[in-house]
């Protein structure tokens, strides 16, 4: 017999109770909160998770190619523009590689994804082939990480100036922008899903991915706590 679909409020509960599954549970994450980490181990981040920036956009690209509802295209898109640029402003990528030349890269070190460790390589890929063969609701479901993220940009916000002086604080500004777009970006998936996601089936399907997107995330973390913390 087919359990009850959760209603919309009891299935947004489900997928915001994922939250203690979120990465910045993981021991790697509470070192860096805590000033514990090294300049090895905070450069040693931010390379490794520049590769998993710089794919954002070309998940996103995924999603509109797999979509073909014109009005949530033209929803979706904004969030490529956030990443890339639009000409007026520079996006997220650029903010993060100058969050990298804070810290002691070069911005060519960065492309050439030459510091990425081979398991962060594993895991972003999985995420991008998800979101190229997956249908495109899926994929969007994937991103609902995103309702957990505005926490940890603040807590770098808060922390990081006391605990790594070194760090310039003009290099901080990808996470005082992705505040307020986070909260815009997590509005539009979550709709998107609670609409999608209807049967308990469904739910349980979507739970499973979000769960898979979480595994992703503290894959990244627990390959550079292995590199970086000895």
């Amino acid at each position: 017999m087919n359990a009850e679909p959760w209603t919309r409020a009891q299935f947004e509960e489900q997928l915001r109770a994922k939250e203690t599954r979120y990465h910045t549970h993981h021991p790697f994450h509470l070192m860096m909160n805590e000033g514990r980490l090294s300049r090895e181990a905070i450069r040693g981040w931010v390379a490794n998770r520049f590769y998993y920036q710089a794919t954002i956009p070309m998940k996103d690209a995924a999603i509109l190619a797999n979509c073909r509802d014109r009005e949530v295209r033209r929803r979706w898109i904004t969030r490529i523009l956030d990443q890339d640029g639009d000409g007026a402003a520079e996006g997220g990528l650029e903010a993060w590689l100058r969050l990298g030349e804070a810290v002691g890269l070069e911005r060519a070190r960065l492309w050439s994804f030459a510091d990425v460790l081979p398991a962060v390589r594993f895991a972003v890929d999985a995420y991008l082939n998800f979101a190229k063969t997956r249908p495109w609701q899926e994929a969007v479901c994937s991103s609902l990480t995103e309702m957990f993220a505005p926490a940890a940009h603040q807590d770098r916000l808060a922390t990081w100036p006391r605990h790594y002086p070194w760090i310039a604080a003009d290099g901080l500004a990808y996470f005082r922008m992705r505040l307020s777009q986070a909260r815009r970006d997590v509005a539009d998936g979550l709709e998107l899903t609670l609409n999608h996601f209807t049967t308990r089936e469904a739910q349980e399907r979507a739970l499973e991915i979000l769960q898979f997107k979480l595994d992703i995330l503290w894959t990244i973390l627990d390959a550079c706590q292995l590199a970086y913390c000895r």
